[in-house]
């Protein structure tokens, strides 16, 4: 099938080429052309493992191309996919869907035949009706479906997940959209892969109330750390014995910073604002968002306390800047806040992230960026570990310990062992462990 995606940014760029990787000839488009220039040069503009590869095959299959020309992509398409971005609009919260609305008009004035018009853009519920009547209305004359199919891609593991997902959700109104929608996961379909067929509306809130839930299972378990805190309790073992249970599962139990990212700040709080507006306030996750937002902010208190309660003129190392590891978003990242309280305590910062560096660095002024992990620990006074990349699970602890000035680690990731890191004459602080 021929298929056009409209936005070529995160979700674009790995459903694109993992639908190319299908057999479908997929044309990716995007308005910036520096973007569309680079993507051509081969050159990914995100970091996810294992996409590099994936694109260059298929560009080389004359599967997948590129282009800055929207009518040109969307002419002659089966299908046209919106994954353009939804941000938190200023000022509300509620999702801004410029984007998807103009690109729902230039997509109506490229068709040259029935298409189905799929939102993969997480967006709030009604938004395919508005999507409808504005195509309807720049071309009355059209044949056309509006079908809602969210991405559940996590960043990290994004191809894994677009390949061998848990569901395929797909809001369809009509049987004509629901076998086009087959025919693109055919390939999925016949791998077992559940294809969900539901109203648009239904799909729609589907994506929100599940990462809602999501992020509802990280606020429950960092509250519960805090708890363990007070009461001398170990929250590893908490989250072990609640998610050995199979109604709650063990997924999204690990205590920490709190959540950040493209998706579950954005979405929880455009989750609020629709039900408020509906007259049915979510307040469970209202209170999630707000949790969330003082937790991060309270991070740094943490780094100070364990530096006997003053940072000022001191070298604080941050080991890991992105909101999670295996990819360089920096979106509401815990570091932005612990970053900026440790600075407002008068700490000098010095920071490590093996892929994020270059994102950071225009929203992290006054920080000093070091090659690796060793040279940002050199001299300083503690160590904070505040994403868990592979790399830093395996530290030479003796090397560290050497190189500090002093031989404090703060982990708010709970990578290492207390009983391990006092062994070795660390003053250890990690998160919900006594």
């Amino acid at each position: 099938m021929h298929i056009a995606i409209i936005g070529s940014g995160y979700v674009g760029l790995v459903s694109g080429a993992c639908l190319a990787d299908f057999g479908h000839v997929v044309t990716c488009v995007d308005k910036e052309p520096t973007r569309i220039d680079a993507l051509k040069r081969g050159e990914i503009p995100i970091f996810e493992p294992g996409l590099d590869d994936l694109v260059a095959s298929n560009v080389r299959q004359k599967r997948l191309n590129f282009t800055t020309n929207l009518a040109e992509a969307v002419a002659g398409a089966h299908a046209v996919f919106i994954a353009v971005g939804t941000p938190s609009r200023r000022g509300d919260g509620h999702a801004d869907l410029s984007y998807v609305y103009a690109a729902s008009k230039e997509i109506a004035a490229a068709l040259t035949g029935y298409a189905v018009i799929v939102t993969k853009s997480t967006v709030p519920v009604g938004t395919g009706d508005e999507v409808e009547r504005i195509v309807r209305e720049t071309r009355p004359d059209l044949e056309f479906a509006v079908v809602s199919n969210p991405e559940f891609l996590r960043e990290g593991a994004a191809i894994s997940d677009f390949k061998r997902p848990d569901r395929i959700v797909v809001g369809a109104e009509t049987d004509r959209a629901r076998e086009v929608m087959s025919e693109i996961y055919r390939p999925l379909y016949l791998n077992q892969s559940p294809i969900l067929f539901t109203g648009r509306r239904t799909s729609e809130l589907t994506k929100y109330a599940a990462n809602a839930f999501l992020a509802t299972k990280i606020t429950f378990i960092n509250e519960m750390a805090d708890l363990c805190e007070k009461v001398g309790a170990n929250v590893q073992d908490v989250a072990r014995g609640i998610g050995l249970d199979n109604r709650i599962g063990s997924k999204f139990l690990h205590a920490g910073p709190g959540y950040g990212g493209s998706c579950f700040p954005k979405d929880t709080l455009a989750l609020v604002r629709t039900a408020q507006e509906a007259g049915s306030p979510v307040e469970i996750v209202e209170t999630v968002e707000r949790v969330n937002i003082a937790r991060k902010k309270r991070m740094a208190e943490r780094v100070v306390a364990a530096c006997q309660g003053d940072v000022a003129g001191k070298k604080i190392a941050l080991l890991g800047l992105a909101f999670k590891p295996n990819t360089d978003d920096m979106r509401d990242a815990p570091s932005l806040d612990i970053v900026s309280a440790l600075q407002a305590a008068g700490a000098n910062v010095h920071a490590f992230d093996p892929e994020a560096a270059k994102q950071a660095r225009p929203l992290m002024k006054d920080v000093t960026f070091a090659d690796d992990a060793y040279a940002c620990a050199a001299d300083a006074d503690a160590l904070v570990i505040v994403t868990e990349w592979d790399e830093f699970r395996a530290l030479d602890l003796d090397r560290v310990r050497d190189i500090l000035k002093s031989p404090v680690v703060v982990d708010l990731r709970n990578i290492y062992r207390p009983e391990d890191m006092k062994r070795r004459g660390f003053s250890y602080v990690s998160i919900g462990r006594p």
